[in-house]
């Protein structure tokens, strides 16, 4: 346990922290009626809860041709800390991204962040899993682990698909490489790369804390990994923003279920057979206080009740992914009730598509080795 909080401790500034020498952004906003025009709407005027773990913070505006070439951005940064340039100081974002540098109280640590603005580059629809980074993370001895990402139309790199490979990082003390995780991109793919998700032993610290496995997910959404060990299901925040209503997603998988299906106490469930899990909400973003909205893991542990949440248009679900070593077609409809048109065009609908290579592992419960490959996905929009 003890050593379980040093590991905690150690998320913001990557290296030992010591009281005072955290250098993280927390949040960003602008703020003023003029400035308001510029967004679709109030919510995205702020960035709340930035992650430890980002570098990149951007604003959506409806046109660069509307943006001025003065902005004041206001951050909270963690204690004592300082800002380079200063907070709520005037700075040209028409030029592309403001480098900021974030200085904690020793001077010893540093971090910089790329603000910027632009207009909507959403998703497209069709993901074939060819890109990833290779990133750095865990406890004394950085372990490897992939993240995938999507080339937008203007050949930049969009990071909207998310797994909990950071947080599984925090149990591994070996040096791990990404195919020591649960989530990785397999060659092997139906066509060229794709993603393999596994379940897998997620160490004693993990047993420890009562959550003994990981099964291999990807989302579209973040993964929040200060919140990885003591709230995992608040760790997941699922969605992106998403311009049209979707009807259909499609793709290919393959799926072998592990040999022992075990609970959260690592007790065999004799005669039970793990199952992977594919499924889609599309829901409002914005809640009825005019807050940014999204939705985690605690509310989708249950997909019989999500759509009883008012915020919920609708949901897809495969009902039934039997084993098989052959790609295979998959198929989901969305049931439920469409947005309203206006919301769709104001970029106030989210979508979330999540895979998982065991069904209750948001409960720790699976069979190590289970195993979900997916490639070849595409949300539709036909009636």
């Amino acid at each position: 346990m003890i050593t379980f909080v040093l590991c905690c401790c150690m998320i913001s500034c990557i290296k030992d922290e010591a009281p005072n020498n955290e250098c993280d952004i927390e949040s960003a906003w602008v703020e003023g009626a003029e400035l308001e025009k510029l967004f679709y709407k109030p919510a995205d005027m702020r960035k709340e809860n930035i992650s430890s773990t980002e570098t990149s913070i951007t604003f959506i505006v409806r046109s660069m041709a509307m943006v001025p070439t003065e902005i004041p951005v206001n951050f909270k940064i963690t204690d004592k800390a300082c800002i380079e340039p200063a907070s709520g100081s005037l700075q040209d974002f028409t030029k592309g991204p403001v480098t900021y540098t974030v200085t904690s109280e020793d001077g010893q640590w540093n971090r910089t962040y790329k603000v910027a603005f632009t207009e909507p580059i959403l998703p497209k629809s069709k993901f074939s899993y060819e890109n990833v980074d290779t990133l750095e993370g865990g406890f004394l001895v950085l372990n490897k682990y992939h993240q995938f990402y999507e080339l937008n139309q203007n050949g930049e790199k969009q990071r909207f698909w998310a797994s909990g490979n950071a947080g599984f990082a925090l149990s591994l003390f070996s040096g791990a490489g990404p195919k020591q995780f649960p989530t990785y991109m397999s060659e092997n793919g139906f066509e060229g790369n794709g993603v393999r998700l596994k379940t897998m032993y997620a160490g004693d610290l993990g047993k420890g804390m009562g959550k003994p496995i990981a099964a291999g997910n990807l989302y579209l959404g973040r993964f929040m990994v200060e919140y990885a060990a003591m709230d995992p299901l608040k760790a997941t925040e699922f969605g992106v923003q998403w311009d049209r209503d979707p009807v259909r997603i499609t793709g290919y998988y393959k799926y072998k279920p592990g040999p022992e299906f075990t609970n959260v106490k690592m007790e065999v469930i004799p005669d039970r057979i793990d199952e992977a899990s594919i499924y889609a909400v599309f829901y409002n973003n914005i809640d009825p206080n005019g807050s940014q909205y999204f939705l985690y893991g605690e509310e989708l542990a249950d997909l019989d009740k999500i759509i009883d949440n008012p915020q919920v248009y609708k949901v897809a679900r495969v009902s039934s992914l039997p084993p098989t070593d052959q790609w295979t077609r998959f198929e989901m409809f969305f049931e439920g009730r469409d947005a309203p048109e206006e919301l769709v065009a104001n970029k106030n609908c989210n979508l979330a598509i999540v895979f998982s290579s065991s069904k209750n592992g948001a409960q720790f419960e699976g069979a190590i080795g289970s195993t979900l490959y997916i490639d070849e996905v595409e949300v539709s929009y036909e009636k």
